[in-house]
């Protein structure tokens, strides 16, 4: 009897490895509360591909990289596609409301005031970063830095099938 108890505890901890490594990050369960006050859960956006972008007013790459995010939406808000533009906590709330104007921001906008999404999503400290979840809100990709949209466009359209 002992002689099979190594092999078999091992064996149930490969097991348990290897489902673990091939489970996919879940998004967090939280909710979104919009610039103008709307509250949105992941939960509701299920059955879409979702992008979670991390920005701030300040931050070049994300400025930069802001008319491809507006573009990327446009092509695809009508294909179960949304974005959610999560302003960082240091960011003046009134900075945020007036770029968001300003630029005419097609997506959902939320500034985490409390910094609750940085924390739900990994305590996310450096910009932009960003997630894009499946239909199911498995974790696709996670980007630190600027997105690459031909392989994001190309991500999404194979959610599109």
């Amino acid at each position: 009897m002992k002689k099979w108890a190594v092999p078999c505890v091992a064996l149930a901890l490969l097991a348990g490895l290897a489902f673990a490594v091939m489970q996919k990050p879940q998004a967090p369960d939280v909710v979104f509360t919009t610039l103008d006050g709307k509250k949105i859960s992941m939960q509701d956006l299920r059955g879409k591909t979702v992008l979670v972008n991390f920005w701030a007013t300040d931050c070049p790459g994300c400025i930069k990289e802001m008319p491809a995010l507006i573009e990327t939406y446009n092509q695809y808000k009508n294909k179960n596609f949304e974005v959610i533009a999560v302003a960082m906590p240091y960011d003046p709330p009134a900075q945020v409301l007036n770029y968001s104007k300003q630029k005419a921001l097609p997506f959902t906008v939320m500034h985490d005031g409390y910094g609750e999404m940085v924390q739900a999503f990994g305590n996310v400290n450096l910009t932009p970063t960003s997630f894009v979840f499946d239909a199911k809100g498995n974790r696709l990709q996670k980007v630190i830095g600027e997105l690459d949209f031909a392989q994001l466009r190309s991500l999404i359209a194979q959610q599109q099938h």
